[in-house]
């Protein structure tokens, strides 16, 4: 019964005190699914718009922007991708995506255009209410000291601003994307699995799978590489991890990918 799931909700440990004005916007054309993801958030705390299409969805967050958006990938007027494209992204809304199964493209594609997580059908509520938490709180923290600019060469990241330069020019990633950069610079020439950047991005939570990991490293190698095909910068050590080239390599970068 899904009252008595909700109920159950109640009882993850979550801080309900934390959230309360926190605005979540779902947008799903299935209204007993979306109505039930209504009833767990709002159990947890947070205050819940439903609408039924891309097009409601974008006309939402426009006249009231969401602290994140539930966004089912099929949906009729515009679908779940186009919503991430105008919505996701740098300093964009955070997305969490509900899709099929049988739809890993839409999953890739849906990360490269900004979603921060996804969902597969069939899901449990309590889990999507468990990934909304934690988008949420990795959106909300900062991870760094306060004269905390990272230089490596003439790459730049600056967590208070949530922004990174390359050679001088801003250079746009998703938070997720930033996330794993920052990993990345704090430690300059050390190699990290695939399993320790899903525990910087997400706080060992696991909800991300290696996969996705590499999905990112290509998104930001198409950003900051000049060829993203023969990286020099972004490097891959076969059967361990990533690892960022050393200062040297960055001074030599002094343009950006087109």
């Amino acid at each position: 019964m899904p009252d008595q799931d909700a109920a159950a909700c109640d009882h993850t440990g979550g801080h309900r005190e934390d959230r309360v004005s926190e605005h979540i916007l779902v947008a799903d054309d299935d209204p007993k699914q979306a109505a039930l993801v209504r009833l767990y958030l709002e159990r947890d705390g947070f205050e819940v718009t439903v609408v039924s299409d891309g097009r409601e969805a974008l006309r939402s967050a426009h006249r009231r922007r969401p602290a994140l958006i539930v966004l089912d990938v099929m949906m009729p007027e515009v679908d779940g991708l186009e919503v991430c494209r105008q919505l996701g992204g740098d300093d964009g809304i955070p997305i969490v995506l509900l899709t099929a199964r049988s739809t890993e493209n839409d999953i890739l594609l849906g990360l490269y255009l900004g979603a921060d997580d996804y969902v597969t059908k069939p899901y449990s509520p309590r889990e999507l209410v468990a990934r909304i938490r934690t988008v949420l709180r990795r959106t909300r923290t900062i991870r760094v000291s306060e004269d905390a600019a990272i230089e490596l060469g003439t790459l730049r990241i600056d967590p208070e601003r949530h922004e990174i330069r390359l050679a001088g020019e801003r250079i746009d990633v998703t938070p997720v994307e930033f996330d794993v950069l920052t990993a990345l610079a704090e430690r300059p020439g050390r190699v990290l699995s695939r399993r320790q950047l899903l525990e910087h991005i997400h706080g060992g939570a696991g909800f991300l799978t290696e996969r996705t990991v590499d999905s990112h490293i290509m998104n930001l190698r198409r950003k900051i590489e000049i060829d993203p095909r023969r990286p020099s910068l972004l490097l891959t050590v076969y059967g361990v991890g990533y690892k960022l080239a050393e200062p040297t390599a960055w001074e030599a970068a002094d343009h950006v990918a087109p």
